[in-house]
C-alpha cells in the first residue's frame, strides 16, 4: 500500500521529468537582410565660381558662358577654332554647351582632352607642391641698455646677420599718387619684323577704346576695298561672331591677328595666305548701322590700339 508520502515523491519527479522534456522556445530573429536600404539622396554638384572659372583661365582652360561661340572664344584667345575644337575632340564646333570647360591652349606633349567635363564638375586636379623659398627672418629685441650696447659693437664682435635695408620715416602731406603708366607693348622678335598698312582708305569715325571699341572703326562705301594689313593666313572666314557681321580674321605670328567686320562679301578662304595690302573682302554694313570696317588687332587674343601698329597718314 502506498502512503502519502510516497505519492508526493512521485508526483515531484513526474514534474521534473515534464519540464526538461518540454521543448525550448526560441528567441524571435530580426530579419535585418530582407530590408532594403534607404535610397542616398542625389546631390547636383554645385555650378562653378567665377574664381574657379578665373583659375581654369590661367591654367589654358575656358569655361563656356551663355552666348558664347567657339568662334568667338578663339578670338579672345588668339587661336584658331578648329585648333580648339581639335583640343577638345570635338566633332562638331558648333555644339558647345554652358559651363563646358574647353583646353584654349596648345596641349602639352600633344595631350588632348579625351572627354569634356561635363557641366557642374567643378573637381580640380591635384596642384604639385612647389617648395617656397623663404628668407631669414630678422629678430626684434626689447628696447633696454643690453641691446643697445650690443648694437654699439664692432662689426667684428657682432655675429654674422643677413644685411637689411634701411627704412627712413618721413612725414608727407596727403598727395593722391598719379596713375600708374600703361606698360609698354611687349614684342617678341617675330612681331617686331612685321610691317603693317592701312586696311582701307576712309575717315576713322570711332577709335580704339578698351573696354567700349575694341579697334577702330573706318567710314566707307559699300564695296570699297578690304586688304590686309599684314601678311598672314587666313584663320577665320564667316559670320559666326555676333556683332561683327561678315568677319574675316587672319593671324600674323604666333601671338598677333587682325580682325576686318562688317563686310558685304569675303573674298578669301580659310587657310589661305595672303599678303600685306591684298584685297580679302568688301566693306558693307552687315550687322551694323552703317557702311564702315571695323578693324582689329589683338596680341595672344587681347585686343590692343591699331594706332601703335598702322604708320601715319
Amino acid at each position: 500500500m502506498i502512503n502519502k508520502s510516497s505519492l508526493l515523491l512521485l508526483s515531484i519527479t513526474l514534474g521534473a521529468l515534464s519540464a526538461c522534456t518540454t521543448p525550448p522556445q526560441q528567441a524571435p530573429v530580426e530579419d535585418r537582410y530582407l530590408k532594403p536600404a534607404p535610397p542616398h539622396p542625389v546631390v547636383k554638384p554645385p555650378a562653378p565660381s567665377e574664381d574657379a572659372r578665373k583659375d581654369r583661365d590661367e591654367r589654358g582652360l575656358y569655361t563656356v558662358k551663355k552666348g558664347d561661340s567657339l568662334i568667338k572664344i578663339a578670338l579672345e584667345h588668339g587661336q584658331n577654332y578648329m585648333d580648339i575644337a581639335a583640343w577638345n575632340n570635338l566633332a562638331n564646333p558648333n555644339d558647345i554647351k554652358v559651363d563646358q570647360v574647353l583646353r584654349v591652349l596648345p596641349p602639352e606633349n600633344g595631350v588632348v582632352i579625351g572627354k569634356v567635363e561635363p557641366p557642374g564638375n567643378t573637381t580640380p586636379k591635384p596642384e604639385p607642391v612647389v617648395a617656397r623659398k623663404t628668407s631669414p627672418r630678422g629678430d626684434k629685441k626689447p628696447y633696454t641698455e643690453g641691446a643697445l650696447a650690443d648694437m654699439q659693437k664692432p662689426d667684428s664682435d657682432k655675429p654674422e646677420r643677413p644685411e637689411k635695408p634701411a627704412v627712413v620715416a618721413s612725414v608727407a602731406p596727403s598727395v593722391t599718387p598719379p596713375a600708374p603708366a600703361a606698360p609698354a607693348m611687349q614684342l617678341s622678335a617675330e612681331d617686331r619684323e612685321l610691317t603693317w598698312m592701312w586696311p582701307s582708305e576712309g575717315r576713322v569715325i570711332a577709335t580704339f577704346d578698351e573696354g567700349k571699341n575694341k579697334g577702330i572703326d573706318i567710314a566707307g562705301k559699300p564695296g570699297q576695298h578690304v586688304m590686309a594689313a599684314g601678311a598672314g593666313k587666313v584663320m577665320y572666314a564667316g559670320s559666326g561672331i555676333r556683332g561683327y557681321g561678315n568677319l574675316v580674321i587672319v593671324k600674323h605670328s604666333n601671338s598677333l591677328l587682325s580682325a576686318y567686320a562688317h563686310n558685304r562679301a569675303i573674298l578669301v578662304k580659310e587657310g589661305q595666305s595672303v599678303k600685306k595690302g591684298e584685297q580679302i573682302a568688301e566693306m558693307g554694313d552687315s550687322d551694323t548701322d552703317a557702311v564702315k570696317l571695323h578693324f582689329e588687332i589683338r596680341q595672344q587674343g587681347k585686343p590692343v590700339d591699331p594706332s601703335k601698329f598702322l604708320p601715319n597718314r
